[in-house]
């Protein structure tokens, strides 16, 4: 197994991860440096980018790119059920929850396995909804969110992604999760397909660019992949196309948030 590591500055780390998930639709690990951010990903020989193309990536950015060979990983160890009030996200040699509303992935799909804070603090806020009518993920990865809405009743559910990798795994997620999902590729920074409520669990420079071009308002929004520190800056964007925030959660440095069009 080869461990390719790319540092990177700590403010350099959000531009830098957005030109790394286009070699890492199954994820990345990230490991907290102080004054830098480095970002893991595991291959076999001849799976993992070459340093040329990364170094040419990440940029001005970069510290430092390197490869090492480990051990084999055991990922069972790593992945772990998430119950989010009646849904349970799990891997699957994890056993389903009595009476919850199950939801399989299986590790190493499209971005987003349900291990990150994101998911569970989106999750939250979308569980405490009433499902009314049409639904639509930007930025889909797995296909994690969207599965969970249509388990949960909102349909249709509309998912979108950059990474046809990420298009293709959510579609697959979704047949084995028996739920109807339209899964289409897209640029999120100009939005996604348009519905009612919309899900973007994304980064902060991808949610600023929403905000800018988003022409169609949702009713209401649930962003997230920012950081407490960024919570400001971001809500300033959205309150400018007259999205005001209904509800927040944290939890590990990062919020979730709720935001509806506002009333006037």
């Amino acid at each position: 197994m080869i461990r390719l590591s790319v540092k990177v500055p700590r403010e350099h780390a959000e531009v830098a991860l957005l030109d790394l998930m286009a070699f890492a639709p199954g994820g990345l690990e990230e490991v907290d440096l102080g004054d830098a951010v480095e970002y893991v990903l595991y291959g076999a020989e001849g799976e993992l980018p070459a340093l040329g193309d990364v170094r040419a990536a990440v940029g001005d950015a970069l510290v430092e790119v390197s490869t090492s060979e480990v051990d084999e990983v055991d990922w069972h160890s790593f992945h772990h059920p998430l119950d989010v009030g009646p849904l349970r996200v799990r891997p699957p040699w994890h056993e389903p929850r009595d009476g919850a509303l199950d939801v399989v992935i299986e590790p190493g799909m499209g971005f987003g396995t349900g291990s990150h804070a994101t998911t569970r603090l989106t999750l939250e806020l979308l569980t405490a909804l009433t499902p009314e009518g049409a639904l639509a993920d930007w930025g889909c990865g797995s296909g994690i969110l969207a599965i969970a809405a249509a388990k949960l009743g909102w349909e249709p559910v509309l998912a979108c992604d950059i990474e046809p990798e990420s298009v293709d795994e959510a579609r697959a997620a979704a047949a084995h999760n028996g739920v109807a999902l339209e899964v289409t590729r897209c640029d999120v920074r100009q939005g996604g397909p348009p519905a009612p409520t919309v899900l973007a669990n994304l980064v902060r420079p991808l949610l600023l660019q929403v905000a800018a071009n988003l022409t169609e308002v949702p009713e209401r929004l649930i962003i997230s992949g920012v950081e407490t520190h960024e919570i400001d800056e971001v809500l300033l964007a959205f309150t400018r196309i007259s999205l005001v925030e209904r509800a927040r959660r944290e939890g590990n440095g990062w919020a979730a948030i709720e935001l509806i069009r506002a009333p006037y």
